[in-house]
C-alpha cells in the first residue's frame, strides 16, 4: 500500500503533556495517530466519549423519587438511623418487602 506523508500543527504544550503517556504505553506520536486513524476506518466511528460534556439528567423515575424524598424533608416525614448498617438494613427490607 502506498503511503502518503501528513504534516500537521500541534501546540507545544499539548505535545508535551501527551508525548510522556504515549511513551508510557510505548507509542510514539506518529504511531498513536495511526491506531487512532485505523479504528476510525475499522469502525467507522470516531473512538471517543464525549459523555463529558453532556449535562446531566435524571430518568422520569428518579425524578420522580426525588421530588418525593424533597417533600418528606420539608414535611419532616423521613427516618433518620444512627449508623450507616441499620440504613442499609431498612433499604434492604424495603427492596425486597
Amino acid at each position: 500500500m502506498p503511503a502518503v506523508n501528513f504534516n500537521m500543527r500541534l501546540d507545544t504544550e499539548l505535545k508535551d503533556k501527551v508525548t510522556p503517556i504515549l511513551e508510557d504505553y510505548g507509542l510514539t506520536m506518529p504511531q498513536a495517530f495511526k491506531l487512532f486513524l485505523n479504528q476510525i476506518a475499522k469502525t467507522k466511528t470516531v473512538p471517543l466519549s464525549f459523555d463529558y460534556a453532556r449535562e446531566i439528567t435524571l430518568t422520569p423515575k428518579a425524578t420522580v423519587k426525588l421530588l418525593q424524598s424533597l417533600k418528606e424533608i420539608e414535611s419532616g416525614e423521613y427516618t433518620e438511623y444512627e449508623t450507616v448498617e441499620e440504613a442499609i438494613k431498612a433499604m434492604s427490607v424495603e427492596a425486597h418487602g
